[in-house]
């Protein structure tokens, strides 16, 4: 099948990229220059786990290209996925500017039938005022040409995006057309080669569950860490409350994890665009602007373990850090608890050195003009001379590092974990002072 995919951020280049290994052929479009010029030379613009080797082979085999041109892009495709950013707005809502563009770009340009994907994180009624937006161009240009509009939400984790869309638990279609739904059953097919996931059903429905999945993810972590700063005062430990928990079949251990709360580019913004959709629709949203407060207190948390153990004044402290994105296997720093963290030890006085595996680039780029900070090259490098090791994101190489070695590098051997990564008994055995989240002894 031949397909365009507009946009070349995490949904569109995956999306594209994984279409393409089924044998379809695709035409990925971006209006950044920058962005096509480096994938048009080998280069992969977003840090994500098996995508380059997918990009090559397919690039290679003449089904996947990269461009600018936007009337070659809309004349290629029968199936135009808008895989583009939605920012959050100043009030919450979603930034439809960039997706309602592809549609009118689409709009001005199509010749024949074309069935328009829908495929970044948008609200309910976006479908609409994509076939509004095309209807008004094809009005202006005179000419009646059939096309339809399919919600079809993406299910990505940064991190996992590539098994993601190579193995769905799910497809998601939303749609009022029937050969529209015939399209994306045929496309989507070779993804499904175990069993049937294509849950069709109508264009809100579809738009909302992408929101409702997010929203429900975002209130697991938010319930875990209110819970975790609970345990601290009552003496538990939330790792054994999760086990308990979490082996009861109807709640199940996925993103019952306490930490420094949650950050990247979709359940901040998810959630605050569906607080918005409530407001909208003359409703308050109680539980997701509860969820949305316990992580905004939640990324401090660390924070309030360093000050209540060298008080406010940290000038003339040194701090270790390890872990700058918001999750492992990615490089993106939008909305990380790092952020925070490191802007609050900045504050008080503290200077800090930096690591991580993948994204130093993107920190720099992220905190320039930030003073007191140091990104440095190796886990060891950020620990000479520091006051204490904080911890802020899981990678797997920080789960079982040198400990010998970390102590020897301290001035003293204290260590603040964000993502509970070691054992608390086990660190005092070592000679650590451990300041952990939710731990019992720690």
């Amino acid at each position: 099948m031949k397909v365009t995919v507009v946009g070349t951020g995490y949904v569109g280049l995956v999306t594209g990229a994984c279409l393409s290994e089924m044998g379809n052929h695709v035409v990925c479009l971006d209006v950044d220059e920058r962005k096509i010029r480096i994938l048009n030379e080998g280069g992969i613009p977003i840090h994500e786990p098996g995508l380059e080797e997918i990009v090559r082979r397919n690039v290679a085999a003449g089904r996947l290209q990269f461009t600018t041109d936007i009337p070659s892009a809309v004349a290629h495709g029968t199936l135009q996925f808008i895989g583009v950013g939605t920012p959050p707005d100043e009030d919450g809502s979603a930034d439809l500017q960039y997706v309602l563009a592809a549609a009118r770009n689409i709009g001005r340009h199509m010749t024949d039938h074309k069935v328009i994907v829908d495929k970044s994180t948008v609200p309910v009624g976006t479908a609409a005022k994509v076939r509004d937006a095309v209807r008004e161009v094809l009005a202006e240009r005179g000419v009646d040409i059939e096309f339809s509009v399919v919600s079809n939400p993406e299910f990505l984790k940064e991190g996992a995006a590539v098994e993601d869309c190579m193995r769905p638990d799910r497809i998601v279609v939303g749609a009022d057309d029937e050969r529209a739904v015939l399209l994306m059953r045929a496309l989507y097919t070779p993804f499904m080669r175990n069993h049937d996931r294509l849950l069709v059903m109508d264009l809100p429905s579809a738009e909302f569950t992408k929101y409702a999945a997010n929203a429900m993810l975002a209130t697991r972590i938010s319930f875990m860490n209110e819970l975790s700063r609970l345990a601290e005062k009552v003496g538990a430990d939330i790792e054994s409350v999760r086990k308990g928990i979490g082996s009861d079949p109807r709640i199940g251990t996925h993103f019952l994890y306490a930490g420094t709360g949650y950050g990247g580019s979709c359940f901040p913004k998810d959630v605050k665009a569906l607080i918005h959709t409530g407001r909208e629709n003359g409703m308050r949203l109680e539980v997701l602007e509860a969820v949305e407060s316990v992580n905004d207190r939640q990324k401090l948390v660390l924070v309030d373990k360093i000050v209540a153990r060298y008080g406010e004044d940290l000038a003339g402290r040194s701090f270790a850090l390890w872990g700058l994105a918001f999750k492992p296997n990615t490089d993106d720093m939008r909305e990380a608890p790092s952020r925070v963290i490191v802007e609050a030890l900045l504050a008080r006085g503290a200077r800090v050195r930096a690591y991580d595996p993948v994204a130093m680039d993107e920190a720099r780029r992220v905190m320039d003009g930030l003073q007191g900070i140091e990104f440095v090259t190796t886990q060891a490098e950020a620990l000479a001379g520091a006051d204490a090791l904080v911890v802020v994101t899981e990678w797997k190489e920080f789960r079982n590092p040198d400990f010998d070695g970390i102590k020897a590098a301290l001035k003293q051997p204290v260590i603040f974990d964000g993502r509970n990564l070691y054992d608390p008994a086990y660190m005092k055995s070592l000679g650590f002072e451990y300041r952990a989240i939710g731990r019992a002894g720690a």
